[in-house]
């Protein structure tokens, strides 16, 4: 006899649904599941085995297979506990074949039958939606992260017990009502604002710009100059999250188990900081079964790289395919795994590794070669990715003693939307382009066009500070966008001079 039913495994932040089939036989009581299963779905016969018998069931007592199909596809995790136990006692329980065929499951099971949570959730959610699935059965604890997916049944369950029960019509569970529009409306703030950071008054412009533009920023300045406060900042000003937005960056934190019962929504834009020691693999993602690593944590959002020179050289060159593409691609011998990756890159560092280079009070202890070594650590092509570069000075005690406090956030992120709407709207036509950042140089021509005064100052830039060509491309972005927040179609001498200021760096501290 055959029992089936439907689960689902995670492949990248997506769901595949994954048809378990438990076939009884006589001869010895033996228990094998095949179908490429890790150690921890192996394990699976133990917690099913005991979570059965604790919540009063009988199982064959004789040779029993169980399948995970397709069976060429890498099953990795306890999510497989609670269809597992439910195809074992299907037909001695006598669950309904048809109920089965239009309910997915998911959940690990403890050795009294309790169901424990999961990760990947929602993903899987959306999956059983998109298979035709009519209901999904979930940990109960956990039922609200899943709940924000419309037209599927979530229902939470606490036990095995209690799962068999609803399947069998012998009691009613009142499926999780969808509550995307409820948990954006709770989640949508920021317990931080703008108006808390005092002076840095160019510095909060360039934000300004590269929020609007969608540019990457590199601030430089000496320790305590407030760098990481205001790039903790950077997402208040940013445009609200959509709610397509929120449940993407919800999927992606699901499947990195990231998601707490009390925090099953992210409906602000993620600010992700790693540390400086941080692998390639936490990085970009990866393990055997590849998961989301810091870049796709931050789709949608901010990632934030304090201490810049500090992390591996070669953990920075693995940046450079996300910066371009808005995505990660990681190979394995199993397959190939695409996670998102778009994200606003913001980095801090000091101008010496003593931290006091240039600074008019304090002497730097740093000799020449010390400091070139240092600056050396970034390489010339992932600079070239950052279209702005922007020094962070000491505060006076004036500007910190003040009780003026600087712009609210409010302000600034409506100029900020109001610079995206034109954006969104000059190219609607372009899949792909939302923002001035993600220009390809046929639109660069066609919207960056300079008059002769503008084209006169890029001329002379080029020349005398030996600018690369992709520097070349991202200045006139940032005109593009400075003239965007001006309210301008054109692209005046100003805006070209304004974005050559933020490129000054290339000179000054790398060549």
């Amino acid at each position: 006899m055959v029992a089936r039913t439907y689960s689902a495994t995670l492949v990248g932040v997506n769901a595949v649904e994954i048809e378990i089939e438990s076939h009884d036989a006589g001869g010895n009581p033996k228990m094998f599941i095949v179908g490429l299963p890790d150690t921890s779905v192996k394990e699976s016969r133990e917690r099913v085995t005991a979570a059965i018998s604790s919540s009063g069931f009988i199982m064959n007592d004789g040779v029993t297979t169980v399948n995970l199909a397709p069976a060429d596809l890498k099953k990795e995790g306890p999510g497989f506990d609670l269809p597992i136990a439910i195809s074992l006692i299907a037909h001695r329980a006598r669950i309904p074949i048809p109920v089965l065929s239009e309910t997915a499951m998911i959940g690990e099971l403890a050795l009294n039958g309790e169901l424990r949570p999961v990760r990947g959730l929602l993903a899987v959610a959306l999956q059983a939606r998109a298979k035709g699935r009519k209901r999904l059965l979930v940990p109960k604890r956990v039922a609200a992260e899943a709940s924000v997916v419309a037209g599927i049944d979530i229902i939470g369950v606490a036990n095995l017990r209690e799962a068999v029960d609803y399947l069998k019509s012998e009691i009613e569970i009142a499926a999780e009502p969808c509550r995307a529009t409820e948990f954006f409306a709770a989640a949508s703030h920021y317990d931080i604002d703008f108006c808390d950071v005092k002076g840095q008054g160019d510095a909060k412009r360039a934000i300004e710009v590269a929020v609007a533009g969608g540019h990457n920023i590199l601030m430089i300045g000496p320790p305590g100059t407030g760098k990481s406060m205001i790039a903790k900042r950077i997402a208040t000003i940013m445009p609200g999250m959509s709610e397509e937005e929120a449940i993407e960056t919800t999927k992606i934190h699901s499947a990195g188990g990231l998601l707490t019962e009390t925090n099953a929504f992210v409906a602000t834009r993620p600010f992700r900081s790693p540390h400086h020691t941080i692998s390639d693999a936490g990085l970009l993602g990866g393990g055997t079964n590849p998961g989301p690593g810091e870049v796709s944590l931050a789709h949608n959002g901010v990632l934030f790289l304090d201490e810049l020179p500090e992390f591996r050289r070669s953990t920075l060159e693995v940046l450079r395919q996300p910066l371009e593409d808005g995505k990660v691609t990681i190979s394995r011998a199993a397959g190939t795994v695409t996670f998102p990756a778009q994200f606003m890159l913001v980095a801090a560092m000091n101008p010496c590794p003593c931290g006091y280079y240039g600074d008019l009070k304090r002497e730097c202890r740093c000799g020449p070669p010390m400091i070139q070594r240092y600056r050396q650590r970034i390489s010339g092509p992932l600079l070239d990715r950052i279209d702005l570069h922007v020094d962070v000075p000491l505060v006076d005690y004036k500007a910190l003693a003040s009780h003026d406090g600087g712009e609210a956030s409010d302000p600034i992120r409506k100029r900020v939307e109001t610079a995206r709407n034109l954006q969104q709207e000059r190219f609607a036509k372009h899949a792909g382009v939302h923002t001035n950042s993600s220009m390809t140089p046929r639109l660069i021509k066609k919207h960056c066009e300079l008059d002769s005064e503008a084209a006169g100052c890029l001329e002379h830039a080029m020349a005398e500070m030996n600018f690369s060509a992709r520097a070349h491309d991202r200045i006139l972005k940032v005109a593009r966008t400075l003239a965007d927040l001006g309210g301008s179609e054109k692209i005046n001498a100003n805006n070209v001079l304004e974005a050559i200021g933020y490129r000054t760096l290339d000179r000054k501290m790398w060549s």
